[in-house]
């Protein structure tokens, strides 16, 4: 069976919570943050009910804790395809995993080493580098886009490189543009140079299958809030690297991957809240992935994972088809970004538009107005709104699985109406 919006969106319940008028909202605010299924809100409930404890102690409820927290990192390792649980890292959030990161490389770095940095990327990705740089005299360099399309310049990456270069930062999807970057040869590339690569990949993972291993990347940083899960990042990276590098941790602390690198106590019972996340995901690609990648019986969770999130890709493709098409029918608007239906393999549906006459938050205020939810602004892409020439940023409309065509259509037919 193709994937269906209508038989996963019963599985969250504030997609069905009425405006005061008694109007759905239409949640399009996706990039910055996805609403979850209810067996999220249950499995936090359940920790506190169940396995409420700090970590390593010999009574129940602490061993219960640290199976499930084992069992979330396994479970994350398998969305990623990391070779081994051990080379997953929670947090926070992924800004915070970044400057830990950030600080961690910089012990290793001399004065007159290089960064290479992209004006595509969200700032988490870019004011850690650029912090460093300041604070142990690193040199930085700057990979330009193109203004057409949004997509990177690979000719000013080239340039950019040199055997000085020591870190190379890029975003694997655009959160303002939704630009796919090609990572695996960008990694390619940084590994010539004997660079690191690190990826920010926030915005592919709720909407691209991610192989680390296939990627050939160094580290790689997400967010669970942004693919249905509870509020926490995650980082891969490779097992050598953790183990290797520098970090930052309180004396007792275990000094062996991952746990030298998740400062404090964590919040245990998000944990057992993305540890449901990843499980609805391996149902999704039970429920609907046969349409798309049949069942592989030896391959197990990892599999239905990745054949979930390809059946979600597929669907929103044609919801970002409908779309581009309809807003580049509205007089006045303009889109960043990719537009050709040919090449919606180099994008994922966050798509960043403008209407003459009206500025982005008077955009986002009227829709809101009508319980349409989407955002203005730079989303903290500074760079790309600046070379861009948009100080005023843009509005931005990010699809998730759970939007239909009914809701692309009232959003246009808004937007045509202003």
């Amino acid at each position: 069976m193709s994937f269906q919006a209508e038989a996963i969106r019963p599985h969250f319940p504030s997609l069905n919570m009425p405006a005061a008028d008694g109007s759905l909202p239409i949640f399009l605010d996706n990039p910055a943050g996805t609403q979850v299924p209810l067996s999220v809100m249950q499995a936090v409930t359940q920790y506190y009910l169940t396995m409420n404890a700090n970590s390593g102690g010999v009574f129940a409820t602490s061993r219960r804790n640290d199976e499930m927290a084992g069992r979330t990192r396994e479970a994350m390792a398998d969305f990623l395809n990391a070779s081994s649980a051990s080379e997953i890292v929670i947090g926070p959030n992924m800004t915070s995993l970044s400057f830990s990161l950030s600080r961690s490389i910089a012990r290793t770095l001399a004065p007159g080493d290089e960064i290479v940095l992209t004006r595509m990327d969200h700032d988490a990705n870019v004011a850690p580098w650029l912090l460093i740089a300041r604070e142990n005299d690193l040199q930085v360099k700057w990979v330009d886009i193109n203004t057409s399309d949004c997509t990177l310049d690979m000719g000013s990456l080239e340039e950019a490189l040199s055997e000085r270069v020591k870190v190379v930062a890029t975003v694997q999807a655009s959160n303002a543009v939704g630009t796919v970057n090609p990572i695996q040869q960008i990694a390619g590339m940084a590994r010539a140079v004997g660079a690191l690569h690190i990826v920010d990949a926030v915005q592919s993972a709720p909407h691209l299958p991610i192989d680390v291993q296939e990627m050939g990347c160094d580290f790689l940083l997400c967010s669970s809030y942004k693919f249905y899960g509870p509020h926490l990042g995650i980082m891969w990276g490779r097992q050598d690297l953790l183990d290797s590098l520098p970090a930052y941790k309180v004396r007792p602390a275990k000094d062996a991957a991952p746990n030298r690198w998740e400062n404090g106590t964590p919040s245990y019972e998000t944990w057992n809240g993305l540890l449901a996340c990843l499980e609805y995901w391996e149902s999704l690609g039970a429920d609907f992935g046969d349409a798309i990648l049949p069942q592989n019986d030896g391959a197990g969770r990892r599999w239905n994972m990745k054949r979930g999130v390809v059946a979600v890709r597929d669907y929103e493709r044609q919801l970002v088809s409908a779309l581009i098409d309809g807003l580049c029918a509205i007089p006045g608007v303009s889109i960043a970004g990719i537009t050709d239906s040919a090449r919606f393999n180099q994008r994922v549906p966050t798509v960043s538009m403008v209407k003459e006459g009206h500025k982005p938050d008077e955009i986002a205020r009227y829709l809101a107005d009508n319980h349409v939810y989407v955002w203005s602004g730079n989303y903290y892409a500074m760079e790309i709104m600046q070379r861009l020439n948009r100080p005023d940023g843009m509005v931005r409309i990010g699809i998730g699985q759970y939007n239909t065509m009914d809701e692309i259509s009232k959003l246009l037919n808004f937007l045509d109406a202003l």
